[in-house]
């Protein structure tokens, strides 16, 4: 099983649409925040300054809306790594209330090059147990 990480998500003023919740497209930024938080905790400093990662897929299900002052943590687990690509799962919640599960897919970048680059089996080990 993956390591998770719990990521706290700050809501602002302007990631509120016209009815009163948070829009849905920022749900996809929240995303993106907690995967690369995720990968940069748990991966060693040396595979974060040399890779950088890229979305290729978000499959989203909306259950219910978040609003202005609610306290959000998306909690976030690497599924697998298969070559150049990876598979996370983030659950968003509010306290015990699920408000989006994300299925997403990435490609890892050589940061140099910004071309697609494997990862190697050791930092993939730092991600599972």
């Amino acid at each position: 099983m993956s390591r998770t990480l719990a990521h706290p998500i700050h809501i602002l003023p302007a990631d509120i649409d016209f009815m009163g919740h948070v829009n849905n497209a920022r749900y996809l930024n929240w995303v993106q925040d907690a995967v690369v938080a995720h990968w940069e905790k748990l991966a060693p400093p040396s595979a974060v300054a040399e890779h950088l990662w890229v979305a290729l897929k978000h499959e989203i299900t909306y259950r219910k809306p978040a609003f202005l002052n609610d306290e959000v943590i998306a909690t976030v687990v690497l599924d697998k790594v298969e070559g150049v690509r990876a598979f996370y799962s983030t659950l968003i919640r509010r306290g015990d209330e699920l408000l989006a599960e994300v299925k997403s897919s990435w490609c890892c970048l050589d940061a140099k090059t910004l071309r697609p680059a494997r990862i190697a089996k050791d930092i993939a080990a730092h991600f599972f147990g």
